[in-house]
């Protein structure tokens, strides 16, 4: 049975939750820090638990406005592993040979991640690969310097 992936514009039906004194507690500091309402708060850390349930070995950092997941183990970003494999031209083999933290199931990981969550993972290599004039229009008082 194929199950299709749901649509996330759309909102599930509401329902009322009582979280444990300590955890409603890190909840509202955190929506007053965000400056963000409560049930969005929780609707996001349930979201990350949920991707790290079905993605056993992602894990998430970075703040409110910079959430990206990551490969434990690894020390890179999703986005990164995906762009390096690409950078690779697919051989898998070599590109373990020559980063030793990163395993083929690393690799998997990533892909499969990728395929799941696509523009997630494919606005983080456009940002990454920003061309200099680009980059000078979004910061126009950064000094850029040539590295041969």
């Amino acid at each position: 049975m194929v199950i299709a992936e749901r649509d996330t514009s759309k909102k599930g039906e509401a329902f009322s939750i009582r979280l444990s004194a300590s955890t409603d507690f890190y909840v509202e500091n955190e929506a007053k820090r965000r400056r963000r309402s409560k049930s969005s708060i929780v609707e996001a850390l349930t979201e990350e638990a949920a991707r790290m349930h079905r993605f056993p070995g992602i894990a998430f950092m970075g703040e409110d406005y910079d959430r990206r997941a990551w490969i434990v183990g690894t020390g890179m970003d999703v986005w990164e592993l995906v762009e390096l494999r690409r950078s690779y031209g697919g051989d898998d083999a070599a590109l373990v040979m020559d980063f030793p933290r990163v395993t083929h199931r690393h690799l998997r990981l990533a892909q499969v991640y990728h395929a799941s969550h696509p523009e997630e993972i494919d606005d983080a290599i456009a940002q990454n690969n920003l061309t200099d004039d680009e980059l000078r229009i979004l910061f126009p008082f950064a000094e850029f310097v040539e590295v041969d």
